[in-house]
């Protein structure tokens, strides 16, 4: 009898120190505007994104061809001649968020965000900054890094090259709640 109630309390306790937080409607925007021209951005609003509290892993995938731009030819060349979205449907975001302490989540708080971003089959190492915050029963999380087009070999036309910025901006924005 006492090994069958050590197992339930250290089942609970385990499950309860590891809770995994998700979402499947993250918002993921970039921006690659050089000023004079028209704006290069688009915003990604279907990233899937896991969070386990008690190690602070996260993970995220979002799949390319969910960009929405305002221009459609734009998101045409920015799929076909650009990402190769039919050979790299997805980009993947596998890192940890540095001493994350689920129970200073209450008020916004500041941690080091870093881990490896695979981009058309290229990996780069990103290291940021997240802002977490506790709302409710939800996880907000926001951040933002940046990249340029060469990390991951992307070849930009000498014709638009001075139309797209050097540096890419990153901005992300997930609300997680708690899978059950």
């Amino acid at each position: 009898m006492k090994k069958v109630l050590f197992f339930l309390f250290f089942s609970v306790t385990i499950s309860g120190a590891s809770q995994t937080y998700f979402t499947r409607t993250g918002t993921t925007n970039f921006k690659a505007s050089v000023t004079a021209f028209e704006p290069v951005e688009a915003t990604n609003k279907s990233t899937t994104v896991i969070l386990k509290t008690s190690t602070g892993a996260i993970a995220a995938q979002l799949f390319i061809t969910a960009f929405q731009f305002r221009v459609a030819l734009m998101q045409e060349h920015f799929n076909e001649n650009y990402m190769d979205s039919n050979k790299y449907p997805k980009a993947v975001f596998r890192g940890e968020i540095a001493d994350f302490n689920f129970t200073e989540v209450n008020t916004k708080k500041e941690y080091a965000l870093s881990g490896t971003l695979t981009l058309r089959g290229v990996k780069k190492q990103i290291n940021t900054i997240a802002t977490i915050t506790l709302d409710g029963d939800k996880i907000i999380l926001s951040s933002r890094f940046t990249v340029a087009p060469q990390d991951f070999d992307i070849a930009i036309p000498k014709i638009v090259r001075k139309k797209i910025a050097e540096t890419i901006y990153i901005t992300l924005n997930y609300e997680l709640v708690e899978k059950k």
